[in-house]
C-alpha cells in the first residue's frame, strides 16, 4: 500500500483535471475570457481573427500537453508500482491504448456539456501527445544512473580522502 501514493495518486489526480478540464470550466468562451486580454495585452489592436487563432493553437497544444503529461504519469506508475516492470515494450502496448480509451471517454463526456463540442481530430491530438510523453518516457527510461560499485542499498559513500 505504500507504493500507492508514490506512483499512482499523481496519476489519480492528473485524471481528475483532465475530466474537470473538459467541463464548461475551461470551454472556449471560458478560457478566452482570461486569454484573450492577455493576449491584448501583449500587442494592443490586435485582430479579432489573429487572437481567435492563437487562442485555438493554444487549446490544440494544451491537448498535446495535458496527454503528454497523463502517459508519462501512466508511464511511471506502470514501471514503479505495479508487475508490469517488463520490457518498453510493453509498457508502450499497455499506456498508448489507455491513454487513447480515456481521451475517446473524455470527447464522449464533452457531448454532454452544451459548451462543448466533442471531435475526433482533438482524441487524434490527445494520441499525439501520450506518443510524445511515451517517447520521452523511453528516452529517460534508457539513461537510469547506474548505482556505484562497492556500496550497498542504503550505505554512504564517504568521499573525503
Amino acid at each position: 500500500m505504500r507504493r500507492f501514493p508514490k506512483y499512482w495518486l499523481l496519476l489519480l489526480i492528473w485524471l481528475g483535471v483532465i475530466f474537470i478540464g473538459s467541463t464548461d470550466l475551461l470551454s472556449a468562451e471560458q478560457t478566452s475570457r482570461f486569454i484573450v486580454p492577455i493576449l491584448l495585452w501583449l500587442k494592443p489592436g490586435m485582430a479579432p481573427e489573429t487572437t481567435w487563432i492563437i487562442l485555438v493553437i493554444m487549446r490544440k497544444c494544451a491537448h498535446v500537453c495535458e496527454y503528454a503529461i497523463l502517459a508519462l504519469l501512466l508511464w511511471h506508475a506502470l514501471r514503479g508500482g505495479s508487475a508490469i516492470r517488463g520490457k518498453v515494450s510493453i509498457l508502450f502496448g499497455a499506456v498508448l491504448p489507455v491513454c487513447a480509451v480515456f481521451a475517446a471517454s473524455d470527447e464522449f463526456h464533452q457531448s454532454f456539456i452544451k459548451s462543448r463540442t466533442p471531435a475526433v481530430r482533438d482524441v487524434l491530438l490527445d494520441i499525439a501527445g501520450a506518443l510524445l510523453g511515451l517517447l520521452i518516457g523511453i528516452s529517460f527510461a534508457h539513461r537510469r544512473p547506474k548505482k556505484p560499485r562497492g556500496t550497498a542499498q542504503g550505505e554512504c559513500v564517504d568521499a573525503a580522502l
